[in-house]
């Protein structure tokens, strides 16, 4: 739960480097948050407002770890923007996010790893 508090309080810090247990982890934690609000949504038959909300309040943060997610596997982080183009453009982006961190310091920043 550290991780998913931690991306929400660097919320638009788009600089540095996230290392890859920080981004899975927010997936994970935002997946089950996702999860049991379409449950409720669907026992209260609510027609998808608070999942709307959700998903609204969560974009930024989502954006700026998948940023310094980047950054971490040395990329910049317009490469976000390949998620534009179908399929081709997840699997990269899929493929970006399990890399490993490069080794050391980047023009990034350092390496998180390093810090522990």
């Amino acid at each position: 739960m550290q991780w998913y508090t931690k991306v929400l309080r660097n919320y638009v810090t788009f600089t540095g480097r996230a290392r890859r247990t920080e981004y899975w982890m927010f997936v994970l934690f935002n997946f089950i948050i996702l999860l049991l609000i379409s449950i409720l949504e669907a026992i209260m038959a609510l027609p998808g407002v608070l999942s709307t909300l959700y998903s609204l309040a969560v974009f930024l943060p989502g954006l700026a770890v998948v940023v310094r997610r980047l950054h971490d596997s040395g990329q910049s982080g317009l490469w976000v923007l390949i998620g534009f183009v179908p399929v081709a453009g997840a699997i990269v982006l899929l493929v970006f996010m399990c890399l490993d961190s490069d080794s050391g310091q980047n023009r990034y920043g350092p390496n998180p790893k390093a810090s522990i």
